[in-house]
């Protein structure tokens, strides 16, 4: 590309980025920012439309003490009506409410202001790592060559089984330190923060199909086959953008159970670790809910699909219907004219007076019956015979005996010579009936309705079988009987 045209492609994009919603979010005022920044989180995406005025209502009146420039005759809702009318922000119906929440190109520039507002380096060892895994994957799997990548893997193979030799002399592993460690996970929560941009985008994309695609259904000029086309064309567009892949690796994410298996093996992993305790509260409430999260967004989009869909199939169907309508009126039209001609009058009886009356959609209703031509269809068969031994019944985990486990605890409580019975002592001798899930949550209610107190240090372990024969085992904090149960 010449420089000249260079430029000029560059001054255009700089036209295009001046009537974005990004350029307006940049130069909006300063409180705008703020309350748009502070309102919306990575753990709160979302704010119903009554609250977010009544937040912005709060925020103006502190605001305007300060700053004069502030409109006194601008409403909370007169703000938020601006925004979205600029494209700051989306009023989406969710579950039958108005709600709130920034649009793609809002979400990406706040992301933009938050790593512009810290001074923390991007730069870490967790993401050279990434970056030079992300490198030698993409090298390995572009390389047509099949002995270079059979070389490529068993060197992959012998470092691994080095490793393997490593931790099997019994040393103990080196593992990243907790600052490293830190560094890894949010940069993990970076790379998570990119994705709702993404969805957002692709959802916002469909709507805006679908929006089209109703206008269309209302436009009796536009030709069936044609805004079809354009609804596939501007589909497949959307696929192929950046936005598009990533919904489509996600899709194809949630299809597999053995990736979510994994990603959920791992989080959990990741989050008993030490180092998690340094991550801020909303940062560990994102990671925790990572996963629910990214599928609720995903759901959006399918949700959006589907709308798409159902408009289609309104939008053939009521062409169909116009269609027919044309037909019915052409065919009543034709038929009142040979009503009331005068030169078929004198055969007009042989032909039926109202052959106007049936409902038909098309010509191929006309057609004649032949009642000898009429083939009778076959018996139905029998009906199933079911006796008392079809009936199967789900096992299920049973209910708690509340009555039997109070005097248990009473029991045990008077056996005792200190008069303290630890809940999972008693748990093991109960009989083998009662050693269940249900029962483990009846003893903690009965403990704690009885104000016994809860361990933050200590922590007992609980076995018990589950209806498939398959053994459990909880966790909990340890509770302590030292009272009668009421």
């Amino acid at each position: 590309m010449q420089p000249s045209h260079r430029a000029n492609s560059l001054w255009l994009q700089s036209q295009q980025f001046k009537s974005s919603a990004s350029y307006r979010l940049l130069t909006a005022q300063p409180w705008a920012v703020a309350f748009i920044r502070s309102e919306f989180t990575a753990d709160k995406p979302r704010v119903a439309m009554e609250l977010f005025h009544a937040s912005l209502d709060s925020f103006l009146k502190l605001a305007r003490t300060s700053d004069e420039q502030i409109p006194q005759t601008y409403s909370a809702q007169d703000f938020a009506e601006s925004w979205v009318k600029q494209g700051l922000l989306t009023r989406p119906l969710i579950d039958g409410r108005f709600v709130y929440e920034p649009s793609a190109q809002t979400l990406r520039t706040l992301r933009f202001l938050a790593d512009f507002s810290t001074d923390d380096s991007h730069l870490n060892s967790s993401r050279l790592n990434t970056l030079l895994s992300s490198l030698e994957s993409l090298a390995h799997e572009t390389d047509p060559d099949p002995q270079a990548r059979i070389r490529a893997l068993e060197s992959q193979i012998a470092l691994r089984q080095a490793q393997i030799d490593e931790l099997r002399t019994g040393d103990d592993p080196a593992v990243l330190s907790r600052a490293t460690a830190l560094s890894a996970a949010r940069s993990v929560l970076d790379l998570a923060s990119s994705l709702p941009a993404d969805f957002r985008r692709m959802r916002d994309g469909v709507q805006e199909m679908l929006y089209s695609l109703r206008e269309d259904i209302l436009d009796a000029s536009t030709a069936k086959g044609v805004a079809i086309g354009q609804v596939l064309e501007a589909d497949r567009q959307l696929r192929s953008t950046s936005e598009g892949e990533t919904f489509r690796g996600f899709t194809e994410f949630l299809n597999s159970p053995d990736a979510q298996q994994r990603f959920r093996a791992a989080l959990s992993e990741v989050l008993e670790r030490d180092f998690v305790d340094d991550l801020d509260t909303p940062e560990r409430q994102i990671l925790t809910n990572l996963l629910r999260e990214l599928r609720r967004q995903a759901a959006e989009v399918h949700t959006s699909y589907g709308k798409l869909s159902e408009s289609l199939h309104a939008f053939v169907q009521s062409e169909d219907y116009q269609q027919a309508q044309l037909l019915r009126h052409a065919v009543r039209n034709a038929e009142t004219a040979i009503m009331k001609s005068v030169t078929l009058k004198p055969r007009s009886g042989l032909a039926p007076l109202e052959l106007f009356a049936p409902q038909f959609m098309t010509l191929a209703g006309l057609g004649v019956f032949d009642p000898s031509e009429h083939v009778a269809p076959p018996p139905l068969a029998a009906a199933p015979e079911y006796s008392v031994s079809d009936i199967v019944r789900t096992p299920s985990t049973p209910e708690a005996d509340m009555s039997f486990l109070r005097e248990a605890v009473t029991e045990h409580l008077g056996a005792s010579p200190h008069e303290r019975v630890p809940l999972d002592k008693l748990f093991h001798v109960l009989p083998e009936t009662h050693r269940h899930l249900n029962t483990v949550r009846a003893l903690i209610e009965i403990g704690r309705t009885n104000g016994e107190s809860v361990s933050e240090t200590q922590m007992m372990t609980l076995s018990f079988k589950q209806v498939d024969g398959t053994e459990r085992t909880a966790i909990l904090p340890a509770l302590t009987f030292t009272k009668e149960p009421l």
